[in-house]
């Protein structure tokens, strides 16, 4: 652990985010920033991950919101960004794309389970639940979450339970939350230039379905 190191990190990344900050929320930012620092201290944190909700707070503070970070939402739940605003309220949980090295062998099931049991986990605690990653990384979004509950079908929200149920156990992933569950948009996040960049869902699954087709090698 290198204190120093990491808080001389997020103390850059604060400053550069600052930058497109007005006067009044650069405090809301250094607040984010002090709260990732204490963390650090526990280490309950990561310089990386760290990196990413700094430029993903920046961007909701810039919207008005009040953000918060590794927010408890109950007593196994804690989310990476809890953000609020008037009478609503949002959570951001960031992904990277690692899988434990005991799921070298199915890595795809394994990060696609995970996606999907985070937006049935933890959307019933929000108003609006979004995904974010790394402009490099490309997020697994199965197309259910693009549906309305009532246009759900039972046997694709079962076949969703089932590859949950392989890797969450403990407590399993409700058919319920999963049928109910909502999927408010996407986050891009370039880390070089520090801002992040919104998606809607459909709009995500367009973008990643051309770009893994063009990315298909013909012989």
């Amino acid at each position: 652990m290198d204190l120093e190191k990491f808080r001389n990190d997020v103390s850059e990344m604060t400053d550069k985010l600052s930058k497109n900050l007005k006067e009044n929320d650069v405090s809301k930012l250094q607040y984010v920033r002090q709260q990732l620092i204490e963390m650090y201290r526990k280490n309950l944190v990561k310089i990386n991950h760290s990196i990413l909700e700094l430029i993903c707070a920046s961007t909701l503070i810039s919207r008005g919101y009040a953000v918060e970070v590794e927010k408890d939402i109950t007593d196994i739940l804690v989310c990476d960004i809890f953000a609020k605003k008037g009478g609503g309220n949002t959570i951001i949980e960031i992904e990277t794309g690692f899988t434990p090295p005991e799921h070298a062998m199915d890595t795809i099931d394994y990060f696609s389970a995970r996606i999907m049991s985070k937006i049935a986990r933890y959307s019933q605690y929000c108003s609006k639940f979004s995904l974010a990653t790394p402009v490099v990384g490309i997020l697994p979004i199965s197309k259910i979450f693009l549906l309305p509950p009532n246009a759900r079908k039972k046997e694709d929200v079962q076949k969703i339970k089932d590859l949950c149920d392989r890797y969450y156990k403990n407590p399993s992933i409700k058919y319920d939350d999963i049928l109910n569950a909502h999927l408010h948009s996407i986050y891009l996040i370039n880390i070089d230039k520090g801002f992040a960049k919104e998606l809607d869902p459909q709009g995500y699954v367009d973008l990643t379905d051309r770009l893994l087709n063009r990315s298909e090698v013909n012989y």
